[in-house]
């Protein structure tokens, strides 16, 4: 695992979309796993510029999910659907044609999880993973001690997750649906790479426990030690827990410059 310490946010979107265009440059047609969440916003604002100026095509670039609101219509605008449509690809000038995610309204639910499963293995594979991280540790709905080995399937919120997204719901928590679908942490683990980004003193202790600490359920993201190509990307506030701090700072300067991250 790479961890490369930033000054800030913006300095970690533009590291992680340079990474992004160059990926594209090598293979045009690459899909790139996205999330939502403010913590992805610089990545895709540093993109949309890249795209805007030229120094990027993504013609052919092709998009995909990391989870979703079960029961919620696609076309609500607080469905991830939506959300990565406005955030992601009318600022990339993307269209949903390149898009594939999971379908939240399926009446089989399960049928519908084993679907973007395969959807994902029948696409090629996701080529870069973009990941936040809870405080708690998870990734995507992952929350602590869901197995290493799951794959997308249907998750619970927990009261506390609907209670804070309620503020995308006019404050009204009975708006917030009760389930999700979300890749599981096998499936994410099957992404070639995969691009952790945190900010913010209040991720210090899960970034940690991700990078330092043993791989285990109970912090989910902890998993990212598994993966041949795992990059976590933070800025001083969020590193502020690591005991190799220095160490990642001295091997990221010390790094030549063609490898990337």
């Amino acid at each position: 695992m790479e961890v490369v310490i930033v000054p800030d946010a913006k300095a970690g979107g533009e590291l992680i979309a340079e990474a992004m265009a160059k990926l594209l440059g090598r293979k045009p047609g690459a899909l790139l796993g996205v999330a939502t969440g403010s913590t992805p916003l610089p990545v895709y604002e540093a993109l949309a510029a890249k795209v805007r100026s030229g120094a990027v095509d993504v013609g052919r670039a092709r998009i995909a999910q990391l989870d979703e609101y079960v029961g919620l219509p696609a076309d609500h605008p607080e469905s991830y659907r939506s959300v990565l449509r406005r955030e992601v690809l009318e600022p990339l000038g993307i269209g949903m044609e390149q898009f594939t995610g999971p379908d939240g309204t399926a009446e089989d639910v399960q049928g519908a999880c084993e679907a973007y499963d395969k959807a994902l293995s029948d696409a090629g594979g996701v080529d870069l993973q973009l990941l936040g991280i809870g405080t708690d540790g998870h990734i995507g709905f992952n929350e602590p001690c869901s197995s290493l080995a799951s794959r997308t399937r249907i998750k619970t919120l927990t009261e506390q997750t609907r209670i804070d997204n309620a503020r995308f719901f006019d404050g009204d928590i009975d708006q917030v649906p009760h389930h999700v679908i979300t890749q599981g942490i096998g499936t994410i683990l099957e992404a070639r790479h995969l691009v952790l980004l945190a900010t913010g003193e209040g991720k210090a202790d899960a970034v940690a426990a991700t990078v330092e600490g043993p791989v285990a359920a109970v912090c989910p993201a902890s998993a990212l030690q598994l993966h041949p190509h795992a990059t976590v990307v933070v800025d001083e506030a969020a590193a502020s827990k690591l005991k190799l701090a220095d160490y990642f700072r001295h091997t990221y300067a010390n790094k030549p410059e063609w490898q990337g991250i």
